[in-house]
């Protein structure tokens, strides 16, 4: 197997690592019956509260129309819920329910014991650095 360099290696341990991750937590969150669309979806609101079906839509990178029917179920499951705009009658606004508060702070907590272990060993310092690095890396990629 030839060598390979260590931009390359490290551009396949982030996509690695990020699959991982996003496997690990999908496992973790089974339990509560919330699948990967859910949960992103759930945080993304949390997140942007007040945001449009549109901007949840490019924020998840899915079409609007998808986004549209994971908010209508969540919407159906009392997690979530759309509200008249003031700035624009056409467009309405998604919120998180007082219900759905329960599910976001199990939510973060499996997030924050996943950082937990994917840190596990780093110093404060490190993973400050790291986040400069992979800052620096989005900005690249995010340019085009």
């Amino acid at each position: 197997m030839r060598d390979e360099s260590p931009t390359r290696q490290v551009g396949l341990r982030m996509t690695i690592v990020s699959r991982l991750q996003r496997n690990n937590f999908d496992r973790k969150v089974a339990a509560l019956n919330v699948t990967r669309s859910q949960w992103a979806m759930i945080a993304i609101v949390a997140r942007y509260p007040g945001s449009t079906q549109r901007t949840v839509a490019e924020y998840l990178e899915m079409s609007e129309a998808s986004a549209g029917r994971l908010i209508d179920r969540l919407c159906a499951d009392g997690l979530l819920e759309r509200r008249d705009r003031k700035d624009d009658r056409r467009a309405r606004a998604v919120y998180l329910t007082e219900q759905a508060k329960p599910l976001l702070d199990l939510l973060g907590a499996i997030a924050a014991e996943s950082e937990k272990r994917m840190f596990a060993g780093f110093s404060d310092e490190e993973v400050d650095r790291l986040l400069d690095y992979m800052t620096r890396i989005y900005e690249n990629v995010s340019r085009g």
